[in-house]
């Protein structure tokens, strides 16, 4: 697979694609991360847990509780919240233009239940007739990145979307036995846009 990064105004962003990876196979992988979230990054991440589980079929509002250690040394232990993008501004949604996209909000422990978070992370993806195009960006939100803070999330971030090749059809492929929605959920993340802006099409 080929990545491309750019830096601009509106944040950091990775341009990637993957064969032999569908978008359906990207959707399941947000409302079931726990069972992968050490292969999504098997030097840096460690054991997720979920503060809000997703529900099959309403991913929204969900909480997933990250530990991490990035390149430079870092520790963190992020509470990353699933976004509704219909409660973003424009300047978030308009930065979508494919058709499936994951928005995340990033808080601390202290901050999940009420608050804003200190930064976005939006993925984007669309069906290609090898598999998926796709981009991964890094947004401010309270917090606001340097260029260089955003080449280190580059690092980290791009070793994830390229694991996905590795693991994320066959890990699907085998999930697909498990019909109990309570232990295997799924929710479609095909957006459209609307009068209104941007909405998930199934929610």
């Amino acid at each position: 697979m080929e990545m491309r990064v750019t830096q601009n105004q509106a944040g950091t962003h990775i341009d990637w694609d993957h064969d032999g990876v569908t978008p359906r196979m990207i959707d399941w992988f947000w409302s079931n991360m726990e069972k992968a979230n050490l292969l999504w990054h098997p030097e840096q991440h460690e054991p997720l847990e979920w503060y809000v589980r997703p529900e099959h079929g309403r991913i929204l509002g969900s909480v997933h509780i990250a530990p991490q250690t990035w390149d430079d040394g870092t520790r963190q232990n992020l509470y990353i919240k699933t976004q509704d993008p219909r409660e973003l501004p424009r300047d978030i949604t308009d930065l979508i233009v494919s058709s499936h996209c994951y928005i995340a909000g990033g808080y601390t422990e202290d901050t999940i239940d009420h608050g804003e978070p200190m930064g976005y992370r939006i993925h984007q993806w669309q069906g290609t007739d090898a598999g998926v195009v796709g981009r991964s960006s890094a947004l401010p939100g309270l917090k606001k990145d340097t260029p260089e803070e955003g080449l280190i999330w580059v690092e980290h971030c791009k070793q994830e979307i390229g694991n996905w090749g590795v693991f994320l059809p066959q890990l699907y492929g085998l999930y697909r036995v498990v019909t109990n929605t309570s232990h295997n959920p799924f929710s479609d993340l095909t957006v459209e846009r609307t009068e209104a802006g941007l909405r998930y099409r199934h929610t």
